[in-house]
């Protein structure tokens, strides 16, 4: 709607619209449902830029910031339920989210920058499906499942079932993403994310999720999910088979024979375009040494998670830190306290001596 100031009339970027702010889940499923002209904002750092290039025009804009029911963040049926309009700062910030989830509190801190975390939502991350976002590749790895609910009905489905395309979904035009529920990291447990980007905040060039559960020193299972490498988060399935049954060397490490066929089968799972930040032949490359590296670090914590877990008949063991202190974030926010130290051998210390070099180029 045009504005008036000191006598000069000036339109706002964004094309008309029509502006609804429903207080209730209900009411926001109702206006959804009374047309297909309607679009959700969520947090809005993602729709906000795309309203005012003009690149979406829709008639009605419905804004679920009102929306106190979806805020919450609880614990149920062995895992985390976290509401979809819940900032991913809150989210962040959760000491619950970081012992029992730590994929989610390391991946969250690479979402842009705080400012862009204090307003940008759980739910409205996972529902824009951008290709190159950390939290839909969370998602996938960690097999979390979303709750998605329209007037006539609530349905739960799989975030790998979620992604169609780029920024394509298989959501009906009336649904919305109302919770977004992780499974609880257990004691054989391991984690970690890494992604590089040009600078700190951009979207990354190439990132992969890991997650892992060892049972005495041996590998039972692995996922691993790329992003920014196509147009949906891609689980590498040929790669976690090779390494699944995988063992350590007498050093603790993994072999370099199973780090190198795994980074070869990311590779060939994945299919990256040439752009103006990278080639299809460096994202590939990357992605293949990021994984390794990932892979290398999971096992890490994993094993830590494992020797801190407390015996059947006795206390935590002395062998290694808390479960929750080995899930400090590789890289994390400038701003961020980094928790207790922790005492890494010398591959854990060289993947994160790797990631946090990186900070000059990241």
């Amino acid at each position: 709607m045009p504005a008036t100031r000191l006598g000069v009339v000036a339109a706002v970027k964004p094309a008309p619209f029509q502006y609804l702010a429903p207080r209730s889940l209900d009411d926001a499923l109702t206006a959804l449902a009374a047309g297909d002209d309607g679009k959700l904002l969520a947090g809005g750092q993602s729709l906000i830029p795309i309203l005012n290039m003009r690149l979406a025009r829709p008639a009605r804009l419905i804004d679920l910031g009102r929306l106190v029911e979806l805020r919450g963040i609880e614990e149920r049926n062995g895992g985390y339920v976290i509401g979809a309009m819940a900032r991913q700062r809150t989210v962040e910030r959760d000491e619950r989210i970081r012992l029992g989830v730590p994929l989610l509190a390391e991946a969250i801190t690479f979402v842009g920058h705080p400012q862009i975390r204090n307003r940008g939502t759980i739910g409205g991350s996972i529902a824009h499906a951008d290709p190159a976002a950390e939290l839909p590749a969370v998602a996938v790895c960690l097999d979390a499942t979303v709750v998605v609910q329209s007037v006539h009905s609530t349905r739960t489905l799989p975030a790998r079932d979620l992604y169609r395309g780029y920024l394509e979904t298989t959501l009906q035009p009336d649904e919305i993403v109302t919770e977004v529920c992780f499974p609880k990291a257990g004691p054989g447990a391991g984690f970690s994310w890494i992604e590089f980007a040009r600078r700190h905040g951009d979207y990354a060039l190439a990132g992969v999720g890991v997650a892992l559960t060892v049972v005495q020193r041996e590998v039972t299972e692995a996922s691993i999910v790329l992003t920014g490498v196509g147009g949906v988060p891609i689980r590498a399935s040929a790669a976690e088979t090779i390494l699944r049954g995988a063992r350590p060397r007498a050093d603790g490490r993994l072999l370099t024979m199973q780090l190198a066929a795994v980074a070869d089968a990311v590779r060939d799972a994945i299919d990256p375009e040439t752009d103006v930040q990278a080639t299809a032949a460096y994202r590939r490359h990357l992605a293949g040494i990021l994984t390794e590296r990932a892979v290398q670090t999971a096992y890490t914590r994993a094993v830590a998670r494992t020797d801190a877990a407390p015996a059947p008949d006795g206390p935590a063991s002395a062998a290694g830190p808390d479960a929750g202190e080995v899930v400090a974030a590789a890289r994390p926010a400038p701003d961020r306290d980094l928790g207790p130290a922790v005492v890494l051998d010398d591959g854990a210390a060289e993947a994160v001596a790797y990631e946090l070099g990186g900070l000059s180029n990241a």
